[in-house]
Formats: structure tokens, C-alpha cells, sequence
């Protein structure tokens, strides 16, 4: 018996040796959790328990367990790399099934795919159409980085917010003429779009026409639009007509070429906003002038949230958000399959999958270009090593020290 009971022994320690020696094999691996052998004591229990006399008969391994702490973060230069901070799983669509894992480490497949290094796509949450900070949380679907271009917007409104110097005298030229600089008091530019996302150059000259009164002539590639549109102030300076600071110019063909001749896109119908446009000091100041417009975008890069909001960026300074990473949760997480790659598959023991956006209820956060590292303490696992190999050793000399028992025993005369 005593033989058996070091031979059980001996197992164990070299079952604890193996553990150890995958754990720090894998001190490098991306999202790999260390495990922990956890042994218990043999007893041979008879129908009616155990007597009070009884010995044990050795130990065996109990359970190899997962240790879900969080690994150190590591940042890189990919910004599809992901960490999780906190709780939670990556959810990956592996060739139909389902899987899970800590590792973030993703690329682009031939087809646009978010992929990990074993093919294994990532689930999101797919933007709700026409809403785009929302999404569906009642499905899941593979990200898909778009590989084509993002449309272009035609420009309808102007924002102009200037300062027209009150001092200003009217010019003695007229009538006006953008050709002669003579006969408007000020100008400035703005790049518009058309709905092709062609840019055009709209120009708006300011002649001073009387006290407290000036024109505005708006021009489109050197084409006007419309004929004088006359602004008002009060003795403030505050802008009195339009009442409600906007004019809308008349439709514009848009052209191209000379001569100019139209390129095809729709008619441009702009409301110029001059509602924050005062008539003060003794100098022409422009102080914001925007437009709501943009031109055809092509594909630059992906920027992903701490909320997880994935979202492409395009040329044309605009973002379209392409989904949101789902994670999942699990009550047991020690009792998930392992599958290899760092992927654990759902069991019956691991209680049901609990799917939900990072940085909600009790999820973790996503940070975007870094990588969680292994949790295995390099240090500790090489003085498990040498405990694991005090007890092989112990057990091995308790074989020793039987067979000398009992060879003792065997010479007695």
C-alpha cells in the first residue's frame, strides 16, 4: 500500500510539474489565463464511512483551474488590437460556433472581416439604420471593415459670422463688380460641395449701400447667384434684417470647365446664416465661417470607443459607425471549455452566456491599440516548480524507503 500511496504522490507532483511548465510556456501568449492543479486526499470509504484509524491512500488531481485575473496591458501600433479592462469575454463567430476569449489581437481577412489569428470573426451589435449612436442589442452580427467609398453630402446651408467694420464708407465705384475690388468694401471664400461632392468656390462680397446697410453678393465659381441681398443693423450693431439672420439663395446649376458647363450634379439651394454677424469696430473680421457639406471619403483608418463603438474614418473628416463589440460574461467562468488559442467554449456548468456592451453593468471597458498580456507571474510559477519537484522527490525517496521496509522485513530469520 505504501507503495501506491507514494506512486499517487509522484503523479500528482509531476501532473503539478506539467501545469507549471504550460504556465510558463505560455508567459508570452496574448490573453492566456495560468491554471492551478488543485489536488485532494484519497480515502478507500466503506459502505459504513471511514474509522477513526483509517489512512489515506494517497492523492489525486481534484481539477485544473483557470485563473480569470486580469493580465497587465500592453500597447501597440494596431488600432484593431483590443484590450479588455474588467470583466468579460470577446465573442467570436469560429466557422458557425460560438466561441469566447481574452485575446484582442485582430486583423482584416481578404473579405473585410475582423478576424483573429485563427480565422474566428468578431460579433457586434449592428448599428440601428437612420440612428447612428444606437444599436441592436438583440443581434449579433461579424464586423466587416467597408472597403468602399463614403458619399459625399451637397452643401445647404452657410454659416457666416463676420465683423463689419462700422466705420466703412460706400464705394465710389458702381455699380459693383467682382472684377473691380473697387466697388465692394469686403469679401471672403467658402469651399461647398455639390451632390457628386465636387468642390465649388462660393464668394460673398459686402458693399456698404448707406447708414447701417450693406449688400451681400454671393458668387459660385465666379457665376453669381441671385442678385443684392441686403442686410440691416441698429444703432448696436446688432442685425435687424432678416429678421432671423437667414437668406435663401436662389438654385445654383453647378459647372465645371471653361466654359463653364454643368457636370451633372443637382441644383445647389444654400440658406446663408448671417445671423451672428455684427456690425462693430473699425476693422472687417471673419469670425467663423462654416458649412455643412463634404466631399466623396475613402476608407483611412477605424477608431474604436472604451464603449466599444466601432467606427470607420474616412478622408472627408467623416466617421460611420460600423458596430459595437459585444461582450459576454459567464457566472462560472472556471468551468468554460478550453478549446486551444486561448478560446473557451460555453458549458452547462458555466451557467448561461451574458451578452452586453462594454462599460455597462458589470463589463469592462475596451481600450483600442494595446493587448492584454498573460497573467502568469513568471516568478511564482518557478518557485511552484521547485516545490513540485521537492515533493517528486520526497515521494520518490518514500518508494525508496518501502523497499527497504519491506526487504528487511523479507531477510528476517
Amino acid at each position: 500500500m505504501t507503495f501506491r500511496i507514494a506512486l499517487s504522490g509522484i503523479n500528482a507532483a509531476g501532473q503539478d510539474l506539467r501545469i507549471t511548465a504550460n504556465n510558463i510556456a505560455n508567459v508570452n501568449t496574448t490573453g492566456f489565463k495560468r491554471s492551478r492543479a488543485e489536488f485532494g486526499d484519497v480515502f478507500a470509504v466503506s459502505a459504513f464511512g471511514v474509522g477513526t484509524n483509517a489512512i489515506g491512500s494517497g492523492a489525486a488531481l481534484n481539477r485544473v483551474a483557470q485563473q480569470f485575473t486580469q493580465g497587465n496591458i500592453d500597447f501597440t501600433q494596431n488600432s484593431l488590437d483590443m484590450a479588455i479592462s474588467g470583466e468579460g469575454f470577446f465573442t467570436l463567430n469560429d466557422r458557425g460556433s460560438t466561441v469566447y476569449s481574452r485575446a484582442g489581437a485582430f486583423g482584416v481577412d481578404r473579405e473585410g472581416f475582423v478576424v483573429n489569428a485563427s480565422g474566428a470573426r468578431l460579433q457586434v451589435f449592428p448599428p440601428v439604420a437612420g440612428q447612428p449612436d444606437r444599436f441592436d442589442g438583440g443581434r449579433l452580427v461579424d464586423l466587416q471593415l467597408t472597403t468602399t467609398d463614403a458619399a459625399p453630402n451637397a452643401t445647404s446651408a452657410v454659416d457666416v459670422g463676420l465683423t463689419l467694420p462700422a466705420n466703412a464708407t460706400v464705394p465710389t465705384i458702381t455699380p459693383f463688380s467682382p472684377a473691380e475690388s473697387r466697388s465692394y468694401n469686403h469679401s471672403t471664400s467658402v469651399t461647398i460641395y455639390d451632390s457628386l461632392g465636387t468642390s465649388h468656390v462660393q464668394t460673398m462680397y459686402f458693399v456698404k449701400t448707406g447708414t447701417n446697410q450693406w449688400d451681400v453678393h454671393t458668387y459660385i465659381d465666379g457665376q453669381a447667384v441671385g442678385g443684392a441681398q441686403a442686410i440691416e443693423f441698429d444703432s448696436q450693431g446688432v442685425l435687424t434684417t432678416p429678421a432671423d439672420g437667414l437668406i435663401t439663395l436662389p438654385a445654383h446649376t453647378p459647372t465645371t470647365g471653361t466654359p463653364p458647363v454643368p457636370n451633372g450634379a443637382a441644383d445647389i439651394t444654400i440658406e446663408l446664416d448671417v445671423s451672428a454677424t455684427t456690425q462693430r469696430g473699425e476693422r472687417f473680421g471673419v469670425n467663423s465661417l462654416t458649412q455643412d457639406g463634404f466631399a466623396t471619403g475613402r476608407l483611412v483608418g477605424v477608431a474604436i470607443s472604451p464603449e466599444g463603438v466601432v467606427a470607420a474614418r474616412y478622408t472627408n473628416g467623416q466617421s460611420a459607425p460600423l458596430g459595437q463589440v459585444v461582450l459576454t460574461r459567464f457566472a462560472n467562468p472556471q468551468a468554460l471549455q478550453q478549446l486551444g488559442d486561448t478560446s473557451f467554449a460555453e458549458t452547462s456548468e458555466s451557467g448561461e452566456a451574458v451578452r452586453g456592451e462594454p462599460g455597462t453593468s458589470s463589463f469592462g471597458v475596451i481600450q483600442s491599440g494595446a493587448l492584454e498580456a498573460s497573467n502568469v507571474d513568471l516568478t511564482a510559477e518557478l518557485v511552484n516548480m521547485i516545490t513540485a519537484q521537492r515533493n517528486f522527490q520526497a515521494n520518490a525517496q518514500m518508494i525508496s524507503t518501502a523497499d527497504q521496509v519491506e526487504q528487511t522485513i523479507i531477510n528476517i530469520r
